[in-house]
């Protein structure tokens, strides 16, 4: 028998707490896009925005008032400090935002004015320069990789739950149709991923592909709340978080999948013609619980350990997976099961029974 932390027959009325949910996610929401929108969006890093990053090791260990006193002295454009890497590494990372001054000036101008202005050694480790032309191509990919990692999974989820893999196909071309037409008219990426994302929701719930709509709606609530919360700390927004979003956008729905799989189960039993709906998706919830937390415990121990001891490099995409596992286990019980109640979906028909039990 395997480890359970929930006891059988456990019925915490998660549906009940459902209006609750809302306003929380609604409250969330708002106040990360009123910050995005009050900033004029996210505070993109080097590789998006473009500029240049100097890795600097101190040989003792100096105060970042210091240093910044220091730099003063070199006049870069838009400069920030910020300490770098484990506690006692004596490392900082210089950033320049200009675009418009070379690597060579960068190192010089760091060298003169640290040399002259502080008595301790120190040796650059690292410099690296991103032009504005190449972090326009990396925000354009980064967007484009999330726009496709939500369609893809939409197109799956439709045949996955509902066997409806021709409606599946209308809802591709449609959207495939809508943005070439949108593409032509000379809209510029970023609308066309929001484009996208309209037309696919709408689609969805034009064709009644309800699992697929109530996936992908749970899938845009986490990245937007993850968003909206490295907006309202002001971090930066670089690739790492990307590849961080994408990573949330997968674990999320490996537990949607599961909580719904057994949503479907229950809707073809028996007992189902006996009980409502939401008896079904709060039962169905209740029966993954001690796997959810089980999973996303054991998760979190491993992102909690990154985020404290993965040193500077990986602290921000540490953090935002930390935020998108947290925020993609409320959502597969709190946003993607009440919308199916909300959608008042159908029983699985028994041929999809037959069919599932021929694979």
């Amino acid at each position: 028998m395997g480890l359970q932390l929930i006891k059988p027959g456990t019925a915490v009325n998660f549906i009940g707490r459902r209006k609750i949910a809302l306003v929380v996610s609604a409250l969330v929401l708002l106040l990360g896009l009123g910050s995005l929108l009050l900033k004029g969006g996210p505070k993109y890093g080097i590789d998006f925005a473009g500029g240049i990053t100097v890795q600097t090791q101190f040989a003792a260990d100096v105060s970042l008032k210091d240093i910044k006193a220091a730099l003063a002295t070199a006049e870069l454009p838009s400069l920030n400090v910020q300490k770098f890497g484990t506690e006692g590494g004596n490392e900082y990372l210089f950033r320049v935002a200009a675009v418009d001054i070379s690597s060579s000036e960068v190192r010089q101008a760091v060298q003169e004015a640290l040399s002259a202005e502080m008595d301790t050694g120190f040796e650059i480790r690292r410099l690296e320069m991103v032009g504005p032309k190449v972090g326009a191509d990396l925000r354009a990919k980064a967007l484009e990789a999330l726009f496709y990692a939500i369609l893809i999974i939409s197109i799956y989820i439709s045949g996955r739950f509902e066997h409806r893999w021709l409606a599946s196909a209308l809802m591709a071309g449609g959207l495939a149709g809508g943005l070439y037409v949108l593409q032509i008219a000379g809209f510029p990426l970023s609308a066309l991923v929001v484009a996208a994302l309209v037309i696919a929701v709408g689609m969805c719930w034009y064709l009644k592909l309800n699992f697929a709509l109530g996936a992908v709606i749970a899938l845009i609530h986490d990245v937007l709340v993850t968003v909206g919360v490295f907006s309202l700390l002001n971090k930066e927004f670089d690739l790492s978080i990307v590849a961080a979003l994408l990573t949330i956008i997968g674990y999320s729905l490996n537990d949607t999948i599961i909580v719904f799989d057994r949503i479907r189960e229950n809707l073809r039993g028996k007992a189902a013609k006996h009980r409502s709906l939401k008896e079904t998706i709060n039962i169905s919830i209740n029966q993954t619980l001690s796997r959810t937390i089980l999973t996303s415990g054991t998760t979190l121990l491993v992102v909690i350990s990154l985020f404290l001891f993965g040193g500077g490099v990986i602290h921000n995409f540490a953090f935002a997976l930390l935020v998108g596992v947290i925020v993609g286990t409320y959502s597969s019980i709190f946003v993607a099961s009440p919308l199916l109640l909300g959608f008042q979906i159908d029983p699985p028909e028994e041929k999809d029974a037959v069919q599932e039990q021929t694979v």
